[in-house]
């Protein structure tokens, strides 16, 4: 799926892109554009950082009389989970922007709603990585500036946009 998701995009821009504005257009590439640059580093993150350590705790569970052997389907079934996960949710700043440019959400929002924000983002590490701390921490981390980088965004985009106005 992930080698065919180019293909798969082309085809939806093709029967999308006629029904909407120039504007409109305008603006969803570079947010596409985006969307590809954050997935790319939030998996690649989560593949060479926290894919080693993880997988190393998971080995660890072995002991003399009994020898953690992995397949090679769980190997790579680990391995896709934490690649799509750390995918994914590396790409908050860019919805936060999205969410804030149809009026959902603005930077005061975002603040306020801090502490909440930090509780599910503990409780989503802790339901998409693997039962281990030190995964849970570099994906709420990561996470928790990610946020941050959201408000930052959110405010700027808002500026511009008063200034254009």
């Amino acid at each position: 799926m992930l080698l065919a998701s180019p293909v798969i995009f082309w085809q939806v821009w093709r029967f999308v892109a006629p029904g909407l504005y120039r504007h409109e257009q305008q603006v969803i590439i570079p947010f596409t554009g985006l969307f590809a640059v954050c997935f790319l580093g939030g998996a690649s993150f989560g593949y060479y950082l926290v894919f080693p350590l993880a997988f190393k705790f998971l080995v660890g569970y072995g002991h003399e009389a009994l020898v953690a052997m992995p397949g090679a389907s769980e190997y790579f079934s680990l391995a896709l989970r934490l690649f799509i996960a750390f995918g994914v949710v590396f790409e908050l700043p860019v919805l936060m922007v999205m969410l804030a440019m149809l009026g959902v959400v603005d930077a005061e929002f975002l603040k306020r709603q801090r502490r909440y924000a930090v509780l599910l983002i503990f409780v989503l590490a802790a339901i998409l990585t693997p039962p281990d701390v030190v995964s849970q921490l570099l994906m709420a981390g990561p996470l928790i500036i990610l946020y941050e980088l959201s408000i930052i965004m959110v405010q700027a985009f808002v500026r511009r946009n008063k200034a254009e106005d």
